[in-house]
């Protein structure tokens, strides 16, 4: 990826459903302008789905996501089926492809009374429609299009971009709490966990907020962290940490000086900071034999040091004095049934988009199980919560009620 690129969590996802052989591959290179999927007359062609990071004019970086069809048969079918359920879980805006010369089959009737419930917004193209002796006009959220000559193309892609216009973040990481001129310090410790040669995405993307903001970010290990913060001529306007250094990290920072880390931010950039400050009294009401979720977004290689299925867990049975029985997934992954389960704790979800955050937060608390990241258990089992939370008051109120 491109240094340069937009990182496929801040892009709007855009996926497109249907029945095998709908045309849901060929309606994706005509709107993309690309042979992006393998298109062909054999039902089934795409087994996986097809994912391209672009830029989609008029509605700027983009994810196209080509599923397989959702009618797909037999044990391997299923499995299919499933892929393209958890895409939905990350979808921002649903395309559901559907033959122009049929009326609508009862498993994509279910499948638009789906998006409903969910609440995604969706788009019911009529593909083919070069097929039929005349093409009825746009009525609502339908269209009539042709993949093959490029009818009504562009009025697809205009109605795809007034939805995802709903769908994009227009929040900021930190930026909103600073002033032109502010100097914040970043503690970003490197140990054998750490990414070689580069730092991890949350704390790329919390650098280029500061700057954007006018302000300067200073960036050190915790071992130097004393040292930095001396080298100032006035207190910094924050300190943030990676919350793996909580422990180390708080003693060294005054008192009168903001303290937070990057899963807190982001807590509140990319899902709900108030959900999971009420999630982080579960923490310590933990029993002997309960089940605990310890979720990851991305799937990087597992470090002997790593901080979800290592120093989370020994941190855990050091607060609550026992192990609790402990479910790990990563990237995709997620339970779906959670009813089983006491907690949910989840990483900064960095690499997921907002959508798919929201998705995991309301599964989990549909069903009465609280939902807490990384950044907000370790500070609350650290007992520095109260303090992190300083910034947000809000937050903070919810703690101490």
């Amino acid at each position: 990826m491109s240094l340069n690129e937009t990182v496929s969590a801040e892009r709007v996802h855009i996926g497109f459903f249907g029945r095998r052989n709908a045309g849901k591959s060929s309606l994706v290179n005509a709107v993309t302008g690309q042979n992006l999927a393998v298109v062909s007359d054999v039902l089934g062609t795409t087994t996986d789905p097809v994912k391209k990071a672009m830029e989609l004019l008029p509605i700027g970086p983009v994810m196209i996501i080509d599923t397989p069809g959702f009618d797909d048969e037999g044990e391997l079918g299923a499995l299919r089926v499933g892929k393209t359920r958890e895409i939905l879980a990350k979808t921002d805006v649903a395309i559901l492809v559907t033959d122009a010369r049929r009326e609508l089959f009862e498993d994509e009737r279910e499948f638009a009374d789906l998006l409903k419930e969910k609440k995604t917004p969706y788009i019911i193209v009529r593909n083919k429609a070069d097929l039929l002796d005349s093409i009825p006009a746009k009525n609502g959220n339908e269209i009539w299009v042709s993949a093959k000559n490029g009818v009504n193309i562009n009025e697809l892609k205009e109605m795809i971009g007034t939805l995802a216009k709903g769908k994009q973040n227009t929040r900021r990481i930190v930026a909103d709490l600073l002033e032109p001129g502010d100097v914040v310090v970043l503690v970003t410790p490197i140990d054998a966990a750490a990414p070689k040669g580069r730092l991890i995405l949350p704390q790329q993307q919390t650098i280029r907020d500061i700057l954007d903001a006018h302000c300067m970010a200073l960036v050190c290990q915790d071992t130097e962290l004393t040292a930095t913060l001396n080298s100032l001529a006035k207190p910094p306007k924050m300190v943030i940490t990676d919350s793996q250094a909580f422990g180390k990290v708080a003693p060294l920072v005054p008192h009168n000086v903001p303290l937070t880390s990057f899963s807190i931010l982001f807590a509140r950039y990319k899902g709900d900071l108030l959900t999971q400050v009420k999630g982080a009294a579960a923490l310590r009401k933990l029993k002997a034999g309960d089940r605990v979720v310890i979720a990851e977004g991305c799937t990087h290689h597992r470090q002997c040091g790593d901080i979800g299925t290592v120093k989370l867990p020994k941190l855990i049975e050091k607060t609550t004095g026992f192990v609790p029985e402990y479910t790990f997934t990563s990237g995709g992954e997620f339970p779906e049934d959670l009813s089983d389960y006491k907690l949910v704790i989840h990483c900064g979800a960095c690499m997921l988009n907002e959508t798919e955050v929201a998705h995991r937060i309301g599964k989990a608390t549909s069903v009465g199980v609280p939902v807490v990241n990384y950044g907000v258990a370790i500070a609350h089992m650290n007992g520095i919560l109260s303090r992190s939370l300083a910034l947000f008051p809000e937050a903070l109120a919810l703690l101490e009620e």
